[in-house]
């Protein structure tokens, strides 16, 4: 496995998928964004998976965004295929059944950061650095940039961090709300696992209706919104796992949940 470009490690409910490219900074390749994309539609189906992580490789990066040297060998329609499939995989993640955690071990630029807005929660070490670089190069985000990150930190910062192509650091990503927690590099790992246990104690079917409600609701109006929340509410109410819930806090023990 010391060859595979996407680790994966399994615990406790808790996927890890680590991007395994650190001599040139995890940046992705086709290679990449296809066993990425696999491994995502995968636990889709997985029920004994409650919450996955992903990280990079090494200490110095989180994700590099594309990988320029094999840009400079594609012809422009391989280009758009390659925006395509980078996109797609991003919203195979965002719209995931489940918690996706992103822990940013160090520098994520471009498609680096476009993957970390399109994970549920984002962890960084103190040594990160995140930003959307792509003008620079004289194009534009072309993996939901330009559309997760104003709905993260509002519309404003997002356009100064855009039209200037800036690295941001960790505290300031903490500031600003692009990130959730920063901690020293060596507990990053620890506190996204430590974050993964608390929501593997919940029901996996509320969870996955509240994510849906989330995701859904905040691209409509408030009446909407709360239209699709009841709908989703309603999901939860035949299932054993309420009922569950519900007895364990009658008999003052913790639930056992099963997704059912």
């Amino acid at each position: 496995m010391a060859d595979a470009v996407l680790l994966k490690d399994e615990q406790d409910g808790v996927v890890t998928l680590t991007l395994n490219r650190p001599q040139v900074m995890n940046s992705f390749n086709f290679d990449l964004l296809r066993a990425l994309k696999t491994e995502i539609d995968g636990i889709r189906f997985q029920p004994e998976i409650r919450v996955v992580i992903i990280t990079g490789a090494g200490e110095k990066a989180f994700c590099a965004g594309a990988d320029l040297k094999e840009r400079a060998t594609l012809t422009p329609l391989q280009v758009k295929e390659f925006i395509f499939t980078i996109r797609d995989l991003f919203s195979s993640i965002e719209n995931l059944n489940k918690p996706v955690i992103a822990a940013v071990n160090g520098v994520a630029l471009g498609g680096g950061t476009e993957l970390a807005l399109a994970c549920d929660i984002r962890l960084a070490a103190d040594t990160a650095s995140m930003g959307l670089t792509e003008t620079r190069l004289a194009i534009i985000p072309g993996a939901g940039g330009t559309q997760r990150l104003p709905r993260l930190v509002g519309r404003g910062k997002a356009k100064e961090l855009i039209f200037t192509g800036r690295r941001v650091p960790a505290e300031e990503a903490l500031a600003i709300g692009l990130v959730n927690q920063v901690t020293a590099p060596d507990q990053l790992l620890e506190a996204c696992r430590a974050m993964a246990a608390e929501m593997c104690q919940t029901g996996p079917i509320a969870i996955e209706q509240a994510k849906y409600a989330i995701n859904h609701g905040l691209e409509t109006d408030l009446h909407t919104g709360l239209a699709i929340e009841s709908n989703a509410y309603w999901v939860t109410i035949p299932t054993k796992d309420r009922l569950e819930g519900l007895a364990a806090f009658r008999e003052k023990r913790k639930p056992v949940y099963r997704g059912e």
